[in-house]
């Protein structure tokens, strides 16, 4: 027997109890691992004539509909997603939330009702002075309103879609945090004023922050989205949440699908605290505690290539990581992933590293 979490003007508590039902109807070998595992999707246009780093195709965007339809999975509101990480309350059985950023009008005209149609829930990230602003290529702020009345979560992107880790002229730390906050709250008041809607989750503009960042939004009682991949789970950091980017290249159903079942490890980062860095080939130092994983089959890699792994300790799963080559861009990636014995599924997290200059 399969539930689904419907989108619509259901009620909150119509749609945890269906997620609860899809628990009490989920095999408990599974349950007790998927329990502690969600995953996060991240979508921006629905278009082929915007950019292709950006873009999904509408069709490709059905596939992906039809096949969590088709495979079982629970789509769920992202306010209950988290609910459940915070208060460390089992998840659904291949739970999945879908989310998009910006407000392009192609998430209305395009992904809205095909949503609707496969009456699935969705959370809807703003940058709120493009649409104040009216301008081209985004939603305006009735459409908002209108997801927002058919269930949607709407919530924060900032208001200008700014790099937020960049001063602006000869700015102090201090005041170009001052900034950060203030364009923040600005973007949730304005939220709220629109939408009623007051969720304090902030999607981090192109996925950039640090542990200044972090800090401010744990003091203003947010929680936050980055853009880097693998699932989210009891162990994640609630303040920068890994979400799957599906668009371009990796919205291909074929890579998609092993995202969509993806798990999260039960692992810390210990070193260094901040995404961060001044150097093109960044070591880590993470610590894998016990988990469903043979350590032994840990692979970590970067632009397709295999990382060194050093374990310093392995019986306290602690994994150093290093680079020999040097990552081009100002963002790149490090991934580490595991298959669960028998499964078809994946273990997957993700390091981000962002060098601003």
């Amino acid at each position: 027997m399969r539930y689904h979490c419907q989108m619509g003007k259901t009620s909150r508590l119509v749609q945890i109890t269906c997620c609860l039902l899809s628990l009490a109807a989920s095999a408990w070998a599974s349950f007790s691992l998927a329990a502690e595992s969600g995953v996060i999707v991240l979508y921006h246009h629905v278009d082929t004539s915007t950019p292709p780093s950006t873009s999904i195709s509408p069709e490709d965007f059905r596939r992906h509909l039809e096949y969590l339809r088709d495979n079982d999975y629970q789509v769920m509101a992202l306010d209950i997603m988290i609910d459940h990480l915070q208060s460390q309350t089992p998840l659904p059985e291949r739970a999945v939330a879908i989310t998009f950023d910006d407000g392009y009008a192609s998430i209305y005209e395009t992904a809205f009702p095909m949503l609707q149609q496969f009456d699935m829930p969705f959370t809807l990230f703003l940058s709120t002075d493009p649409i104040n602003q009216r301008q081209n290529n985004y939603m305006t702020w009735d459409q908002v309103r209108e997801l927002s009345d058919a269930g949607a979560v709407i919530a924060n992107h900032m208001v200008y879609h700014p790099y937020m880790l960049e001063h602006e002229g000869q700015e102090t730390d201090d005041q170009w945090l001052a900034r950060q906050r203030a364009e923040l709250l600005t973007a949730e008041a304005t939220i709220t004023a629109e939408t009623g809607q007051n969720h304090r989750f902030l999607a981090y503009p192109y996925g950039e922050f640090n542990a200044e960042l972090k800090t401010m939004l744990a003091e203003e009682g947010f929680v936050g989205f980055a853009q880097n991949s693998g699932a989210a789970g009891f162990q994640s950091n609630l303040l920068a949440l890994p979400r799957y980017p599906l668009a371009s290249i990796y919205a291909n159903l074929d890579t998609a699908r092993t995202k969509f079942a993806s798990l999260a490890f039960n692992v810390e980062l210990l070193d260094p605290l901040t995404p961060v860095t001044n150097t093109r080939s960044p070591g880590a130092l993470l610590k894998f505690n016990q988990g469903e994983y043979d350590l032994e089959q840990i692979g970590c890699f970067a632009d397709g290539e295999t990382l060194t792994l050093d374990w310093e300790d392995k019986s306290a799963g602690l994994l150093r990581l290093s680079a020999e080559k040097e990552y081009s861009g100002r963002r790149w990636r490090y991934i580490c992933t595991a298959p669960l014995p028998n499964s078809g599924r994946y273990f997957w997290y993700s390091l981000q590293w962002i060098k601003p200059d």
